[in-house]
Formats: C-alpha cells, structure tokens, sequence
C-alpha cells in the first residue's frame, strides 16, 4: 500500500445523493454547507457548478469535485432545452489523513474522462432506477470508485501543481523509501535502514527526499505515524492507547504519547474524546 491508497482509505460514500434523477429545464440544485467533497458527474446534458464568482460548465464525459465545506449550486445552461442526468455524491471526511488529502485540493477540479467510458455511463445510469434491494450500497460503491479514479486522473493531470509527496511515490530513491514506511509504520526504522530500501547513502537520503518530499525522511515517518495512530484512536475506540503506539512503531505509550502531542497537540486520549464528541454531535444533526 502506497500514500495515495493509504489517504484514500477511509473515503467511502454513504447514502448517495439522488433528489432528482432527470432535471427539466430550467433547474437549479442547492448544495448545503457541510460536505467535504462533493462529486458530481452528468451522465446525459450539462450542468453549470457555480461558488461565488466561480463557474465551472461540465458535460458528459468530465466528473467534477467541488471541496467543501463551502455551499455552491449546479443548474442547468441559461436558455437551454435538454434533461440533464446528474450523477451526485456527498462525502463527509473525518481524519488526519483525509484532511492530509483535502489540503492538497482546490476549492473545484474538472477531470475529463481518461478512457472510454460511455458503457460505465449507461450501467450509472441504469443504478438511479433500480428497483433491487442493495441499490444504495450499489450506488454507493460506485461513487466511491468515480471519485477515485477522478482524484488520480487528476493527479496526473496537475503535473506542475502536484504536491511533492505524489511526485516522490515514481522518485527511484524517494519512492522505495515512502511505501516502506507506509506498509509497515510499525517497523523500528532509522536513516540508514530506510536509505538501505533506496539503495543509497544515509547522506543523499536525507538530501533527495527533503528536496523531493519537502520534510526530511525521519521528520516525514514521524508525522505520518502520527496521522495513522490518529485515525485508529479514532476508528477503534477499544483499542489502548499502547496497543495503537506498537501499530505505529513506538515500544512504550509514554514515548508515543509525548510524540503525538507534540505533532497534533493534544494527547491521544483528549484526540479520542474530542473525536467521539464531533461524531456524536453529527450524528444528532443527521438524525433531525
């Protein structure tokens, strides 16, 4: 597992947004503050995202992700006859590590798609309707599977504006060195044991990855423990606090402790409590 499977791994759809499958001119969709990303996708007819001063025009054959929280509104092209089928997904992203991945976003991304995929379309399409039992899940899974691929695509896209951890993962030295420390954070690791996985000196590490990655190797292990150690405090509330610090490479939880609050600057267990307030507290806003 890489950095960019390991920031997109808690990031799954949950009750799909279908208020209206076919749009009748003229329409217009008011989007809530809230979410953290929205995708949105025309599978026939066009759609106009407007936040602010800022319009973006998609059609079919491009998939759209607008950043929130911030609300915006899609509607349809001023004076224009056609339906519009517009595919729309909402997510609401708690974490370390999704907001590692929200930073690096802009506020809107248009991506165009990269294959063929009128079939895919028409099979999307096809789910709005579905009468089967499992259709939510069905929707919802294929959401999440656009809006990786959208992320990726555009990713590859941005190649100027591609933050350096994405340009490190295909780096010959920095590249072997992030997925070893991304598939075994808990693994007692020094300069010279990552500079081993490059195949290179503990100096020309230490030198590339700062100039590739933009945080020397130690100093980026560190923080991505702690982004790790924050989401399992998070995602099993069961588990100790020294059972996550030997998930993430720390022998004693005194020593993990001081570590993690030094990064995020609370102790693990305030970051656990905080945490179950802000999910308790939307959970009751969900349920009015």
């Amino acid at each position: 597992m890489d950095l960019y499977d390991d920031l997109l791994r808690g990031v799954r759809g949950d009750s799909a947004i279908f208020d209206r499958s076919v749009l009748a001119p003229p329409w217009e969709m008011s989007f809530a503050e809230g979410s953290s990303l929205t995708l949105c996708s025309p599978l026939r007819g066009t759609a106009r995202l407007t936040r602010g001063d800022d319009t973006r025009v998609i059609q079919v054959g491009e998939t759209a992700i607008m950043r929130g929280p911030e609300p915006f509104t899609a509607g349809g092209e001023p004076g224009g006859d056609e339906e519009t089928v517009l595919l729309v997904g909402a997510y609401r992203l708690r974490g370390e590590l999704p907001r590692r991945l929200l930073s690096v976003l802009p506020p809107a991304l248009v991506v165009p798609d990269q294959h063929d995929c009128a079939a895919m379309r028409d099979f999307l399409e096809a789910q709005l309707t579905d009468g089967r039992p499992g259709r939510q899940i069905v929707l919802d899974r294929l959401l999440d599977w656009l809006l990786v691929c959208t992320l990726r695509d555009w990713f590859d896209l941005e190649d100027g504006n591609r933050p350096g951890w994405y340009r490190a993962l295909s780096d010959e030295i920095a590249g072997p060195v992030l997925r070893a420390m991304h598939a075994a954070p808990e693994q007692a690791w020094t300069l010279a044991s990552l500079a081993a996985e490059a195949g290179v000196s503990r100096t020309t590490l230490a030198k590339h990855f700062t100039e590739t990655v933009g945080r020397p190797p130690m100093a980026y292990l560190t923080d991505w423990r702690m982004a790790r150690a924050a989401d399992l405090l998070a995602e099993a509330r069961e588990t100790t606090v020294a059972t996550v610090a030997r998930r993430v490479g720390y022998a004693d939880a005194f020593g993990f402790s001081s570590a993690f609050k030094r990064v995020l600057g609370v102790s693990p267990s305030e970051y656990r409590r905080r945490n179950a307030d802000l999910v308790h507290d939307e959970s009751r806003l969900l349920d009015r």
